[in-house]
């Protein structure tokens, strides 16, 4: 929920102040060849956990590889036109989602539909053999992932990972006798990489920091905890209160564990840690030039935390489902037991042919290809496992990061959500790297991708908290409201078993939301889904066959409302009932219109463009009801002020 007494423009502009604050400073942020990288890893970031491409067999690298490419080479991976903030944007990245068949993944007012990944035991006609191949890759990395997060152990992998840069850069800078590491915050790289979604409009905008408009996926969904930003900021403080004490506290010394580099088999994790050795690197105790100003805002700033716009707004936003439809989302589910990853988010991007990214605002981390965000839709506390290809260098023939300085790779960068006391953390990724978000590290922290040099690409696996989100579910509703409605075997009448406003209600709840949730949101994405798959043609001819259907009962809803015959009283209650529902469906319909007409959507191909649909012309037979609801309105709005 939003926070009580802070509208929205009041947020804003606190945002603003914020920002002119800071003015050209940044808040301190850690890479690995800073000393301290390792031990603010372990006290403020402990969920993060790497993986390194040696460590995974190379046969699932060449699969995944192969399965990538071939994504990419059909066209599936396509930029979303998604809703922020009232208005229309493309997304920064290209993508597709895969997962269990049915299942759909919501994200900025847009459902994704996945192309099912093709498991062993189960055979697909509805892609093309190249396709179902692709698809059966990404299902082997799932069950890998699945297996990988729910066997290791704390004080293994896990625990491992943290000291992996850190030892690869102490053996660097020992062979190179030991160079300097960064001076100040100001010599931070201002290019790096990431893996998030920043906002990235097409029409090419070039808003600097300073800009409320930089970020695309800082919205987040039903799982994203307590059920409000002020909640959340009292339990992100409590949970780092210890570490922001500790951190503050062993400034003036930070000890690292020696690290050694070993072969790498494909079992290990590439890395060993080499007990009872200890660095005697430390940490200045002097605050730079640059960083005096923030240790300031510790005080003038204190009750004004960073957030980038809409933080934690979708928590509000995706409880209601259709943002105006009534019907409530079921209490959110939490993640037990091993994780079982339902969908992966496929994303591309190309820095190269993408001139307007932006610069990260708060730390100077470098370009973001994705903004600062928490991932939504995902059951609480469930972990996410994010599998990152870097494309090959066509002239050299060899992957762009080999041998490349840290500042040309990709990069993921964390920071503790609203928070400006705890430094910023970022950590490069090689060609076939894994990470892992795990325990509540995604509902607590932020996290964004800053671009590399070369083009990349990145397989999310998530636990999508799609209760109300798989095909199964929204049959089951339409089977819920028909039941309300009996036809006549021998003349084909229709008629409402039940005119009670309680159950009319609920019939017109789920007209609803199968027509925005899941029509709208469908034809929105053009021919997306038929071009590379067949799966979701039938279900969807069903599911608007069921909705004809509920535009029949709202018609004989109309009528009884209508009907004079009745109690005053009960055709009241029945009239504020349908005039809410007609409401909400006349300005849903004429949103979609608009964003199906909009400039940006007509910038897309024939085949990408949104389809309008469902829509009828007003003399069209077939329907019962018009498109355009207005008059209808108007007849139960006159209806109730005569009685």
């Amino acid at each position: 929920m939003k926070r009580s007494g802070d509208s929205e423009s009041e947020k804003r502009r606190k945002r603003r102040r914020l920002l002119h604050e800071l003015g050209d400073q940044r808040i301190p942020y850690l890479g690995p060849s800073d000393r301290g990288f390792q031990q603010l890893w372990e006290s403020s970031y402990s969920g993060l956990a790497l993986r390194r491409s040696c460590s995974l067999p190379e046969d699932l690298h060449a699969q995944v590889k192969a399965a990538l490419l071939t994504l990419r080479r059909t066209g599936c991976f396509l930029r979303d036109l998604v809703r922020v903030r009232e208005r229309d944007v493309f997304t920064a990245v290209s993508r597709v989602l895969l997962g269990q068949p049915g299942t759909t993944y919501r994200y900025l007012d847009t459902r994704l539909f996945t192309i099912p990944w093709h498991a062993e035991d189960q055979r697909y006609s509805c892609c093309d053999p190249d396709l179902s191949a692709a698809c059966k890759a990404l299902w082997e990395l799932n069950c890998y992932f699945c297996s990988d997060i729910g066997s290791a152990k704390e004080g293994d992998l896990f625990q491992q990972s943290r000291k992996e840069l850190a030892g690869a850069i102490e053996s660097k800078l020992s062979v190179e006798g030991d160079t300097e590491s960064k001076d100040s915050e100001e010599s931070k790289p201002s290019e790096g990489e990431g893996d998030s979604e920043s906002k990235q409009s097409e029409e090419g905008e070039t808003e600097s920091k300073h800009s409320e408009d930089w970020d695309v996926e800082s919205r987040h969904s039903e799982d994203e905890g307590p059920s409000s930003k002020h909640d959340t900021v009292l339990e992100t403080q409590s949970r780092h209160s210890d570490d922001m004490r500790d951190m503050e506290s062993k400034q003036t010394e930070v000890g690292l564990p020696t690290v050694s580099k070993q072969d790498c088999d494909g079992k290990s994790t590439g890395w060993t840690h080499r007990e009872g050795s200890e660095s005697t690197e430390t940490v200045p105790t002097q605050l730079g030039a640059q960083e005096k100003p923030v240790a300031d805002l510790k005080h003038s700033l204190s009750g004004y935390h960073i957030e980038d716009e809409d933080e934690g707004e979708a928590v509000d936003e995706d409880q209601h489902l259709g943002k105006g439809c009534s019907h409530l989302n079921p209490p959110r589910k939490s993640c037990s037991g091993p994780a079982q990853f339902n969908v992966t988010l496929l994303n591309y991007m190309d820095p190269a042919v993408m001139n307007q990214l932006k610069e990260e605002p708060y730390y100077g981390m470098g370009k973001m290809a994705v903004g600062w965000h928490h991932d939504e839709n995902l059951v609480s506390m469930s972990p996410v496992a994010v599998y990152s290809y870097s494309c090959q260098d066509k002239d050299k023939g060899v992957s762009s990061e080999e041998g490349s300085e840290e500042k040309n790779c990709w990069r993921i960068g964390l920071k503790v959500a609203w928070d400006i006391h705890t430094p910023g953390l970022t950590l490069p990724l090689q060609s076939g790297d894994c990470y892992y978000m795990r325990d509540d590290l995604n509902r607590t922290h932020q996290h964004c991708v800053l671009a590399g040099e070369s083009a990349r690409f990145s397989s999310t696996h998530r636990v999508a908290e799609c209760s109300t989100g798989t095909l199964d579910y929204i049959q089951s509703r339409c089977q819920e409201a028909l039941a309300n409605l009996k036809t006549d075997p021998d003349t084909s009448g229709h008629s409402l078993l039940s005119l009670l406003p309680a159950d009319l209600q609920r019939c017109e709840e789920i007209h609803n939301e199968v027509e925005f949730e899941w029509l709208r949101q469908y034809w929105f994405q053009g021919q997306r889904y038929s071009r590379f798959c067949s799966w979701w043609s039938s279900p969807m001819e069903q599911l608007e066959s069921d909705w004809r259907k509920m535009e029949v009962m709202t018609q004989l809803f109309l009528a009884a409302v209508e009907n004079e015959d009745q109690a005053e009283e009960g055709r009241r209650e029945l009239a504020d009932t349908l005039l809410t529902a007609l409401t909400d469906r006349q300005q849903h319909r004429h949103t979609w219109r608009d964003r199906c007409h909009s400039n940006l959507a007509q910038t897309l191909p024939p085949e990408e463009a949104p389809v309008d649909r469902p829509f009828w012309a007003t003399d069209e037979p077939s329907m019962p009801l018009p498109f355009d609801l207005a008059d209808i309105i108007n007849r139960v709005e006159s209806l109730l002020w005569r009685m």
